[in-house]
């Protein structure tokens, strides 16, 4: 029997994991810096800024920071533990695409 590859093999999933929550911790602090920084800048142009409009414009850039690195991550992840290798493609076999 072979011994699991990549993500199957639960030692090396958890260096993965591991890997994955420390650089998306990262990404949440530049994240939370980015959306501060865009608050001060629009607070610099515009005045003095409503709370409501503060808290939604810091929310907005901060999730969306954190959702492309959480993705990215993600994407990364899958790739660099030979996940996307261990597919089995059925369906090419069964379709002629005019080659």
């Amino acid at each position: 029997m072979d011994a699991p590859q990549g993500l199957d093999d639960p030692d090396y999933a958890a260096f993965a994991w591991a890997r994955y929550r420390r650089v998306l911790g990262w990404m949440a602090l530049v994240a939370l810096a980015t959306a501060i920084l865009c608050v001060l800048i629009l607070w610099h142009w515009l005045g003095w800024l409503n709370f409501t409009i503060a808290f939604a414009t810091g929310l907005g850039v901060f999730f969306t920071i954190l959702l492309g690195a959480a993705l990215m991550g993600l994407m990364f992840l899958s790739s660099g533990t030979g996940h996307d290798a261990q597919v089995e493609d059925r369906v090419s076999p069964e379709i002629d695409i005019g080659d």
